[in-house]
């Protein structure tokens, strides 16, 4: 069986951690999230009018392919040439500014210093003034940023936090008291005022705050829930901030590695200082910023980008503007930047062991498998009761085809879950999936029928057990329902629309696996399996010039050992004379 008749392969490592901002922070109350989407979309469209210049020759050209390939710190170089070029040119100006700022040169705020219309390079002097110390100059600062949709959301936290930094705790209560009320804003003030009421040992007044976050937000995010249980905690009630970090580890698995230091960090306050409250509003407005053009057909990457720079210019070590810059780069297909993000994260970081855990993905990814598989023994041999460094080995064993020690790895992590749960069916299913391709099918069915007890209905899973029936001519009705039912689920999966096209050539119906194997291959050009198959199709309906140029072509495209030795068979067949 290929590797990709499983409709997609579906690594358990990928999977866990393929969902959106998985512990990133968000904001409490739904209103709150509204509008930092809202505010994201208007910073998006100043940024975006900001920077897009016309193309400039030379310097400014490798400075823009160097911005693609992710190399920041060359793209700033390159800029500053071209700038020393034209020094008279406000656009390049803003330009190397802006790419100074993203590549973290200090540079950036010199640049800034002569750009006093741009609203980015006023908030990088006042985050700056803030980081170094001084408060009065930072507090002025914020108050004379221009009024924009940003700058006018932010003002009144960013003020609070520089008069909190001078010790004017009710002067900071008062600035943010307007905004407590004010509809959509209300959720980011009442998130600050607690912290600040916090920090000041305002104990009475923190307590409030916090009760009335938490009644605003039944299922808090981790980076909330942190926050809520760090008070729990602090406040004596140990027992409550431990029902607060279970309910977020139980609402994402992921984190359950994490439980340890999560609970060790109960102690210490969420934001210690102004400087790092300051930076978590512009974290929490990043992350805005990328969910929001996940959603839009605009690049907000850069967005995204700018103000983790920002927020790691108020607070260098900052841990979520680390993991938030990471993840921006991995969806954005800049590897090597994800990684360099990811080593910088200490590790004693509470969450360090997630964060090991991505990096050895992205190390598996990224040709550097010896560096994965020796982080991931480490990890195993400093959580032995934890299964997610084994499933992770397990995963890139598989890929490696070296399915005896995925299964290996696979066996003892299932061995460590002893109440699967729905969402471990992607664990029995990679299992199954290694244990096929070791010809090892009883074990590999009974792991697929697990899979699909714990997430019935679940596509993959009835993808792979229709076509590993149809596959070996046995049960066709059944291997067709199973197809037909993950089809429905995703209907323009080409490996699926193959499966299905597959389970009708082995029932006979060659005009009907015609059509959808001709349709899979359009969809999947460069899927070996998918050739070949369709090779066999056209052999099947007496098209045999076609069918042999399909399974050269397969043979072309690097199919695995099996593939190619049944593709070389059917071709050696059909070119021997009788």
């Amino acid at each position: 069986m290929s590797d990709r008749c499983d409709g997609g392969r579906v690594k358990v490592f990928w999977f866990l951690f393929s969902k959106k901002n998985t512990f990133l922070p968000h904001p409490p109350p739904l209103r709150y999230a509204r509008t930092m989407r809202k505010i994201a979309a208007a910073l998006t469209l100043t940024l975006l009018a900001t920077t897009a210049h016309a193309a400039r020759p030379g310097a400014f050209l490798v400075s823009e392919f160097a911005a693609h390939q992710g190399n920041m710190a060359l793209a700033a170089a390159a800029m500053q040439n071209a700038l020393q070029g034209d020094p008279s040119s406000s656009a390049l100006r803003e330009d190397a500014f802006i790419l100074d700022l993203l590549a973290g040169v200090p540079d950036a705020v010199t640049l800034a210093q002569t750009l006093p219309e741009n609203p980015l390079a006023q908030l990088l002097l006042a985050a700056q003034a803030a980081h170094d110390g001084h408060w009065e100059s930072a507090e002025l600062a914020f108050a004379e940023l221009p009024h924009q949709k940003l700058t006018d959301a932010i003002r009144p936290v960013m003020l609070a936090w520089a008069q909190e930094a001078q010790g004017n705790t009710d002067r900071a209560m008062d600035t943010l008291q307007p905004s407590l009320t004010s509809g959509e804003l209300g959720g980011i003030s009442l998130l600050h005022a607690a912290l600040i009421a916090d920090a000041a040992h305002r104990d009475g007044l923190a307590q409030r705050l916090y009760t009335d976050l938490s009644h605003a937000q039944a299922h808090p995010s981790l980076q909330f829930g942190r926050i809520l249980a760090s008070w729990q905690a602090r406040a004596g009630n140990m027992e409550a901030a431990r029902a607060t970090i279970n309910g977020i580890v139980d609402a994402a698995p992921e984190l359950a590695i994490a439980r340890p230091g999560l609970l060790a960090a109960l102690a210490h306050a969420q934001a210690p200082t102004p400087a790092h409250g300051m930076a978590m509003v512009l974290v929490e407005l990043a992350a805005a910023a990328q969910n929001h053009g996940a959603q839009s057909a605009q690049n907000t990457q850069e967005v995204g980008q700018l103000l983790v720079q920002l927020a790691l210019v108020l607070d260098p070590g900052l841990t979520d503007a680390d993991l938030l810059a990471a993840e921006i780069a991995a969806e954005h297909k800049q590897p090597m930047l994800a990684i360099a993000d990811l080593e910088k994260i200490a590790p004693t970081d509470p969450l360090a062991p997630v964060v090991q855990l991505r990096l050895a993905n992205l190390y598996a990814r990224n040709n550097r498998a010896p560096e994965a598989v020796a982080l991931l023994h480490r990890l195993a041999a400093s959580y032995p009761d934890r299964p997610d460094p084994l499933i992770a080995l397990g995963d890139i064993f598989s890929d490696a085809k070296h399915f005896t020690q995925a299964i290996d790895c696979y066996d003892q992590a299932i061995a460590m879950i002893r109440h699967p749960k729905p969402l471990d069916w992607v664990i029995f299913y990679a299992r199954g999936a290694a244990e096929e391709r070791a010809h090892l099918w009883p074990r590999a069915e009974a792991d697929m029928n697990r899979a699909l007890e714990l997430q019935p209905d679940q596509p993959f899973v009835l993808n792979f057990l229709g076509f590993s029936l149809a596959d070996r001519n046995k049960d066709l009705p059944l291997a067709h329902d199973m197809i037909a039912r993950a089809l429905t689920a995703r209907p323009n999966d080409g490996a699926i629309i193959d499966s299905m096209g597959w389970v009708l050539l082995r029932q006979g119906d060659t005009s009907g696996a015609l059509r959808l194997l001709e349709k899979a291959a359009e969809m999947e050009p460069e899927d070996p399996s998918i050739t070949g198959h369709l090779g066999d199709a056209y052999w099947s309906a007496g098209r045999r010039l076609e069918a042999e140029d399909q399974w050269r072509r397969a043979l072309v495209l690097n199919p695995d050992p099996d593939d190619q030795a049944r593709i070389e068979a059917r071709l050696k067949s059909a070119t021997t004379p009788p």
